[in-house]
Order: structure tokens, then sequence, then C-alpha cells
């Protein structure tokens, strides 16, 4: 009867339980922190790597989480700009059939089954979040954040673009065909930042966290 019923629907609801259970747990105390988004291809040599470590750095230096999907690419340049640098670096892994490896720059490691657990994760510590070029998962993470926002199912934050070059395009058909066709409001689109430099996305995301008297809480002791 036991295995019978680790099987059932029942024991799903379980172990989604124990994710977030253990997920608000970790994390409670966390304090100021900014999530980063991008890439699991994006190697070292990439200058959107380089730019997400420095991004890391920075936010670390003021004492800022990073928050990142604990993988490769764009989120192991941010954890390792971020590790030891003063901010606490968060990476919420998730298992997958390739590329997802957990980098070796996590102050605070996490493991998750369940994507939507992980991304309610992603969504209720950050402050601001940075997205970084990259593909399906990284534009599911974008429309996500853009929809809670929209929807004010969360407090307003920024959500950051990286790239002009990238995401131009994506941002011409939001003009030119979902919000010509009235599919979106025009405030809507007002919701996007975007930004070419570490330090365009430090300035909006340091001026914003001034503004709500985020900056400078630090993570408290959750033992």
């Amino acid at each position: 009867m036991v295995d019978d019923f680790k099987t059932t629907e029942a024991w799903r609801v379980l172990r989604i339980q124990a994710e977030l259970v253990d997920g608000i747990e970790v994390l409670r105390g966390l304090g100021a922190a900014v999530t980063i988004f991008g890439s699991a291809r994006s190697g070292p040599k990439s200058q959107y790597y380089k730019d997400a470590k420095l991004l890391g750095r920075n936010l670390s230096k003021k004492g800022i989480a990073v928050i990142t999907g604990g993988g490769p690419g764009i989120m192991e340049a941010a954890n390792k700009g971020c590790h030891k640098k003063g901010g606490c670096s968060v990476g919420l892994n998730i298992a997958l059939p390739f590329e997802q490896a957990p980098n070796k720059y996590q102050d605070i490691s996490l493991s998750f089954r369940y994507f939507f657990i992980r991304k309610l994760m992603f969504a209720k510590h950050a402050k601001s979040i940075v997205i970084f070029p990259g593909g399906f998962g990284t534009m599911d993470e974008l429309f996500e954040a853009l929809t809670l926002v929209q929807t004010e199912k969360v407090s307003p934050f920024p959500i950051i673009l990286y790239g002009t070059k990238y995401w131009h395009g994506l941002l011409n058909w939001w003009r030119e065909s979902v919000l010509a066709d009235g599919y979106i409001s025009k405030s809507d689109l007002d919701l996007i930042r975007l930004v070419d430099t570490p330090d365009e996305a430090m300035k909006i995301i340091t001026d914003f966290m001034v503004d709500r008297k985020e900056l400078g809480r630090k993570r408290s002791n959750t033992k």
C-alpha cells in the first residue's frame, strides 16, 4: 500500500509542498536581491558573460544578493561575480536532461523538481530582474515576470532587458503588432527597461531600491 501511495497524485502534492516549504525557509531573510536570467550556452568569452559577471560583482559589493538558475552560462557568470564579494550568491537549480549542471559559485544552492515552484522563488525575492539574451527558458521567465507585474500579482519592480541588439526585434514586434492590434496597452511597454552596460542596469536597480528603502537591507540569520 505504501508503494502504491508513493505513485499517486497525492504523493506528488506532498513533494510539491516539501519543495515550497524548503525554498521559503532557506531564503527567508535574504534581504535585497536581484534575479538575473540568461542563456546557459553563453561561454566565458561572450561579452554577455563578462557583463553578467561584472553586474553580479557590482551588486554584491552593494550588499545585494544575486539569484540565478544556478546553471552554466549567464547564470554562472552572475553567481561568479557575486560570490564572496559581499552579497549572497543564490542558485535555484533544476534537474534537466541537458545543460543544467549546478555551477560552483553559490553560497546558497537549492534544487527543484518543479519549474513552477522554482519560478515562484525567483519572483518572490527579486527587487529587480535583469534578463540577458537567451532561449526558450529565458523567454518564459521574461513573460512570467511581465505577466505578474502587469496583472499586479506582485509589487512592481524593474524588468531590465540587457542588450539592445538582441532584444530590438522583440520590442519592435510588441510595438508594431501586439500594441498596434490592441492586445496590450502602451503603459505595458513601460514595464520594460532596455540597457547595454552593467552601469546602466545598476543605476536602475539602485535608484529603485533607494526609493523603496530596500538598499542596505542585509540577510538575517535564519538559524
